[in-house]
């Protein structure tokens, strides 16, 4: 069955990177915590009650209002770079055991516990603030190469989470388009950006407009490697 094997909520911490700020240092949580619509990007931030978004820019609001991880995700870069990952390390609100984040459609919506469901819209792009947090030479490529990029995903029934929570995938899209084709597209595989389309109904302005386009995003400019 999957589950939630973590909560993870973070508070502002200086960081040296361009941002400044950040609210990725996510610190797993015994206490339920509410999670609800934060309201549009730019205006809204986390949808994790008491968690911390400090560029509301470019992350937070509504379509990314969770972030979710795998706990085999985790325990795969655990053996890649030796040394133990706690969970919430990669600044995910959600580590989850059981459940293939990676292969979740773009649209599926999962109920967690009795009242919460959240719906998948996509994968997690890493920044520079992703890079300097982890402190590694080549980072952003390594995690970018590897395609394991966790979800974002939308609130669309708010209510209380909490640890060992029950994950049930309520509906799943009749599209094949999966939170890492999306990853791919975006990044590594630009020949896959227009059969992100089929899935156009869930996903964000921006997404559709780079499929639209087949203009993938350009990662790596700000970061030394």
């Amino acid at each position: 069955m999957a589950l939630v094997q973590s909560v993870n909520v973070g508070v502002r911490r200086l960081i040296r990177a361009k941002s400044g700020s950040t609210g990725i240092h996510k610190v797993p949580t015994s206490e339920p915590v509410t999670v609800s619509a934060p309201g549009p990007k730019g205006s809204g931030a986390s949808g994790l009650a008491g968690d911390v978004i400090c560029d509301t820019r470019h992350h937070g609001g509504d379509d990314q209002a969770v972030y979710a991880y795998a706990r085999e995700d985790l325990d795969w870069w655990q053996a890649e770079l030796g040394e133990p990952l706690r969970s919430g390390v990669f600044g995910e609100n959600l580590t989850t055991v059981d459940l293939d984040v990676t292969e979740a459609r773009i649209g599926e919506t999962w109920r967690i516990g009795d009242r919460v469901v959240l719906q998948v819209t996509s994968p997690r792009i890493p920044c520079a603030t992703f890079a300097v947090w982890m402190n590694r030479k080549g980072w952003l490529k390594a995690f970018t190469r590897c395609a394991r990029p966790g979800a974002y995903l939308r609130v669309l029934a708010a209510g209380d989470i909490r640890v060992a929570d029950p994950v049930v995938v309520e509906f799943r899209p009749n599209h094949g388009v999966t939170v890492g084709t999306t990853f791919r597209a975006l990044t590594l595989e630009p020949e896959l950006l227009q059969g992100l389309l089929e899935a156009s109904e869930y996903l964000d302005e921006e997404i559709v407009r780079r499929a639209t386009n087949r203009e993938p995003l350009v990662l790596f400019e700000d970061v030394d490697d």
